[in-house]
């Protein structure tokens, strides 16, 4: 197995880029096809995760929609890191007394041999410290290219891997270059901008397919897919002369990286506002993704721990306190994360700014504000290095910023614009801009005429049909007395059978159904006006295509997508988008366990696909409870030119789990003890049930852990009686029903 070797040198700090070739000149170059033309780049890392408690991102997402969080730990054979990278590999991994040197989120690497060959290739997303000792502060992530191959002969080589192509003019010492970029601490969006990325993963198409939870195995090497330039190996050539020869190629590759399962939590501020009294609110904002679970942690403020309210990843909680909130802070836990996510945020007042307004005509610049920290000891403020005197401040300055920022002595600052009043100020010239979708229509068919880019000042918007312009062939006598053609700009006239009914003329947006039988050019002028004037008029042209009279008028087609399986829990996208001639979209539910759709009119709705209910009673049987493998069946119903609809359905069905009991023992007096594994690696909960069937009591329930393993302990009183086995049921679907339990 590759890994990339321990620490990095203490000049990275310093570094955004860092290229290091001992006995080679290396040049990336831009990769190519094999007809010679450039490579487009197709995917990159777009999206870096909210700090955990160590301080580093919790995750790393693609734009494959891959998502891999940090491998810190000792315990996870797939996702670990070396057990030299921590003080005291006996121990868990701890922050900050036993935390690793290094990690990964991405460790991917491939050796490649062949004539005169025997090279390594690292591409790594790397978690370290800038001067390589465990330093609130110091945290930094860093994509790696690292290329060594030190006894490769002196000459020119090319090396083409996932991520690009790398030259090097190797003069002595063979090849040792390594690239970080993102060496910045706590700048951790610069690992964005490196050659890692997209993720690399095992390839699905080819067996054995990669553990779930996980893009590898990376003690087993496999093909891959990810490459942004569809260069799924690696390839090493030498240069003779103008003729690149491969010596060597290998498309096996070792790599690492655990799919995040946890969404970590961001606090984006929290204020407190108290009177005269020293009594108040405490206000928190947060953000996370969407459907997760944050509590505030008490504090010392007079209220209990208390779960925010969420809407699409942002979070909001407003609690009353009774303890002077200044100098004081709030904790705010993700108790949806294993282990749980949890950031502290410092409480400051709210400053509200009244009024900041500049007079062009004096010269003054007036700010007034107030503190929402009102008790016996009030919060001081300043703007722009003047303290604010009864709330209030006057400026003279003959230029005034466009922002001004009121700053407490309690922590809390607000910036606001500068209203500025006066003689001589002017509206923005209006300056139309338009476009029309589709620019070529069926006749019939919907148009969509847009002028939301035009600029400045706009009071009227005024849209109407003109005569259209077409450039046509016309045959001319050449100056030779022979006959030839030459283009001619003619006009097309609106007529009664051409003209069109906009709706909309005066919006920004407005629209027309093409005629039936009419066909060529439509031409629409838009014109913008404001208080500063009116706009040079702009004109869109629409090509109306006349219909084949061989073939049926053109109808709607709906597509739903693909059939899909998705795994209890996780959101379902539904895609629609390949339906043709179409103007609106609706979805609807036809069977199944009912779901909510979000965006049921757009061609891309989303739902979360049901859990499957598990059975709960511990007391008694449950003797009406059975499984359900029912699939989500939705209809897309889209509508097109005049009215017509048509309708497609799709079928999504729950993704199958394989749950295991290992093994099972009673003892007696004492305790069960059941333990399985699952398929499924999600957290998700487990009952454990007395007898050959799901309809027994409930002895208990557990969740699977991040390395797909559960175990339950417990109900130490309820005797098995004649009953020898036991059963295990998942809110996956999942089950395994009459495993032979041991007696103790």
């Amino acid at each position: 197995m590759l890994r990339s070797p321990r620490g990095l040198v203490a000049f990275l700090t310093a570094l955004l880029v860092t290229g290091a070739a001992t006995g080679a000149l290396a040049v990336p170059v831009a990769p190519t096809a094999s007809d010679g033309t450039l490579k487009v780049r197709t995917g990159r890392l777009v999206e870096v995760g909210p700090t955990a408690e160590h301080g580093f991102p919790a995750w790393y997402r693609d734009s494959n929609g891959v998502r891999l969080e940090a491998c810190t730990t000792l315990d996870d054979p797939l996702c670990a890191t070396l057990p030299d990278e921590v003080p005291d590999p006996d121990a868990p991994v701890s922050y900050p007394d036993n935390f690793p040197g290094e990690f990964f989120y991405q460790l991917a690497g491939a050796a490649v041999a062949g004539p005169g060959v025997d090279m390594t290739v690292g591409m790594d997303l790397e978690g370290a410290w800038a001067a390589e000792e465990v330093v609130e502060g110091d945290q930094m992530v860093f994509g790696r290219i690292r290329i060594r191959d030190k006894s490769i002969a002196d000459g020119e080589y090319r090396v083409t891997h996932p991520y690009g192509v790398d030259q090097f003019v190797v003069a002595g010492d063979g090849i040792n270059y390594t690239q970080d970029i993102g060496t910045t601490p706590g700048a951790f969006g610069q690992a964005l901008a490196s050659r890692i990325g997209p993720f690399l993963r095992w390839d699905p198409a080819v067996a054995p397919a990669a553990p779930a939870g996980y893009v590898g195995d990376p003690g087993v090497e496999h093909e891959v897919v990810g490459s942004p330039y569809g260069t799924n190996y690696v390839a090493v050539e030498r240069r003779d002369g103008d003729v690149w020869t491969e010596l060597a190629r290998t498309t096996a590759f070792s790599i690492q990286g655990r799919l995040a399962t946890n969404a970590g939590v961001d606090v984006q501020r929290a204020t407190y506002t108290v009177g005269a009294d020293g009594t108040g609110f405490v206000d928190v904002y947060a953000t996370s993704d969407a459907g997760q679970s944050l509590h505030v942690r008490d504090a010392g403020l007079g209220f209990i721990e208390t779960g925010l309210e969420g809407d699409r990843g942002v979070y909001y909680g407003r609690f009353a306190t009774t303890s002077a909130p200044d100098g004081r802070s709030v904790t705010v836990a993700n108790t949806s994360d294993t282990p749980v996510a949890q950031k502290q945020a410092p409480l400051v007042d709210v400053v509200t700014i009244h009024a900041a307004e500049y007079d062009a005509d004096s010269d003054v610049l007036t700010v007034s504000a107030s503190s929402s920290d009102q008790d016996s000891s009030p919060g001081r403020l300043s703007v722009l290095g003047e303290p604010l005197v009864d709330g209030q401040v006057r400026i003279s300055t003959v230029a005034p910023t466009a922002t001004v920022t009121v700053t407490s002595d309690k922590g809390g600052s607000a910036t606001a614009p500068v209203v500025a009043r006066g003689a001589g100020m002017q509206a923005d010239q209006p300056v139309a801009a338009a476009f029309a979708n589709p620019m070529d229509a069926a006749p019939g068919q919907r148009v969509t005429l847009t002028g939301t880019g035009s600029t400045g000042t706009i009071s009227t918007w005024t849209w109407r049909q003109v005569p259209a312009t077409v450039t046509e062939d016309v045959e001319v006598t050449l100056p030779d007395g022979t006959t030839g053609t030459q283009p001619s700009t003619v006009e097309v006239p609106v007529t009664d059978a051409n003209r069109v009914t906009l709706a909309g003329a005066d919006t920004s947006v407005a629209t027309f159904n093409a005629l039936a039988g009419v066909e060529g050019p439509l031409a629409f002028e838009l014109v913008v006006s404001g208080p500063a004037g009116t706009s040079e008029p702009v004109v869109v042209t629409v090509t109306v295509v006349a219909p084949d009279p061989t073939q049926p008028a053109p109808t709607p087609t709906a597509d739903a997508g693909a059939d899909q399986a998705v795994r209890r829990g996780a959101t379902v996208a539904l895609d629609g988008s390949r339906s043709a001639l179409v103007d609106t979209y609706a979805w609807t539910q036809v069977s199944g366990p009912s779901v909510t759709l979000t965006g049921a009119g757009s061609a891309r709705p989303t739902f979360v696909m049901p859990l499957m209910a598990l059975p709960t009673s511990t007391t008694g049987t449950n003797p009406s409870y059975a499984t359900s493998a029912t699939p989500v069946v939705l209809r897309l119903t889209v509508t097109g030119q005049g009215g017509q609809q048509v309708t497609d359905e799709v079928t999504v069905a729950p993704a199958p789990e394989t749950l295991a009991i290992g093994a099972a023992e009673y003892r007696a007096g004492s305790e069960w003890r059941v333990s399985g594994t699952s398929t499924i690696l999600a957290g998700q909960r487990v009952a454990v049930v007395l007898g050959s069937a799901l309809t027994g009591r409930v002895l208990g329930f557990t969740n699977v852990d991040a390395v797909g393993a559960w175990s339950f302990r417990g109900a130490g009183g309820v005797a098995p009686g004649t009953q020898s086995t036991v059963s295990a049921v998942s809110a996956m679907g999942g089950s395994r029903l009459a495993f032979t339990f041991r007696r103790r």
